[in-house]
């Protein structure tokens, strides 16, 4: 553990918050909670990636389940990321309104995680128009924001929390970045005042880019980085990124102390950041893809997870399902070397 970790420094002073849940009819008491506590309470938890973020739920060949929840629960899991491409269900002309059906298609998801007690990171995801021209989407942006702070404003404070964007990228640059992330969390402000928010920096949440983003004076952020390096390991085979990715089919990751050192030195520089900022850090993104051989890919997995843990960053896998999948849909059982590198106490089960 790091004897400077900011997070220990810290005295919590915990209230209570009294939140009127309306569409229920009763009064539901939920903790206001700092940033550093939430990221205390988040742990290690699960992306539901390749369902809701694909233009459409199931083209991408997940389709949520009720049953998935209660599986991320009993496997030890605390919360659940739920990644949202709201703008493929949202009007292309002011005021650009979200699709009722589909919101509470993400409502139901946030009901089965919260009935499962597992926390929620509801975020934006995959808004591609807009990384490719910002300007031009930067009042959509901001409205869609504005429906979704409003649609889910009586969500408990302590089990919900808000990420603003996945992965600012392309031609979103950090200036524009940290000028749109205070505008959209002054809207959300208005009607979630306490609420956790999530931010990362541009280059796709990169550490390296950590020191490009500048925050509002705002206790209630939790900064995220996503970590897929070495890039060749994590990346070999996948579709998405071209057809050089072929070429590094075979790449292994084997734990040796240079690679560990390397991790490490990523995670040293997350560090200071957060102790220069005094800032907690959620690693929302993590993986290896299927390509990669499976005892490469759980040795690589555990190392991220004990290194984040290490540094007193909460986490979440990427991703349950799909390509990186811990769980295995087909045969309806958890990939047991991932699990394991992922949640510990199930380790020999």
């Amino acid at each position: 553990m790091h004897s400077t970790n900011f997070m220990a420094k810290f005295c919590f002073v915990t209230g209570f918050l009294l939140v009127m849940t309306i569409g229920q009819g009763y009064l539901q008491t939920a903790l206001a909670v700092t940033a550093i506590q939430y990221n205390q309470n988040l742990g290690t938890g699960i992306n539901l990636g390749n369902a809701l973020d694909a233009p459409k739920e199931g083209e991408w060949g997940v389709t949520l389940e009720a049953d998935y929840f209660r599986l991320i629960k009993e496997a030890g899991f605390s919360h659940v990321r739920l990644p949202v491409r709201w703008s493929s269900h949202a009007g292309l002309q002011a005021p650009y309104r979200i699709d009722p059906v589909f919101t509470e298609r993400v409502r139901w998801a946030i009901k089965q995680a919260r009935q499962n007690n597992l926390r929620v990171v509801l975020n934006m995801h995959h808004y591609e128009e807009f990384e490719v021209d910002p300007d031009a989407h930067r009042e959509r942006f901001l409205a869609l924001w504005k429906q979704i702070s409003e649609e889910f404003k009586n969500e408990s404070i302590d089990q919900v929390a808000f990420e603003i964007y996945n992965e600012p990228a392309k031609k979103i640059r950090a200036a524009f970045w940290n000028q749109l992330f205070a505008e959209a969390l002054a809207m959300v402000r208005k009607n979630n005042r306490d609420r956790i928010i999530v931010v990362g920096p541009v280059q796709w949440n990169s550490v390296t880019a950590l020191d490009t983003l500048q925050l509002p004076d705002d206790k209630n952020l939790l900064v995220t980085i996503h970590y897929y390096e070495p890039f060749h390991f994590t990346h070999q085979g996948a579709e998405w990124v071209g057809a050089e990715s072929k070429n590094w089919l075979g790449t292994t990751w084997s734990g040796s102390a240079e690679q560990i050192a390397a991790l490490k030195s990523d995670f040293d520089k997350a560090q200071k950041w957060a102790d220069a900022h005094q800032r907690p850090i959620y690693l929302g993104e993590f993986g290896a893809y299927s390509k990669a051989d499976m005892p490469s890919r759980a040795k690589y997995t555990q190392a991220v997870r004990e290194n984040a843990a290490q540094h007193g960053f909460s986490a979440a896998y990427w991703e349950f399902c799909s390509g990186f999948g811990a769980y295995n849909p087909v045969i309806h059982s958890w990939r047991k070397a991932i699990r394991d590198a992922l949640i510990p106490t199930k380790a020999g089960h």
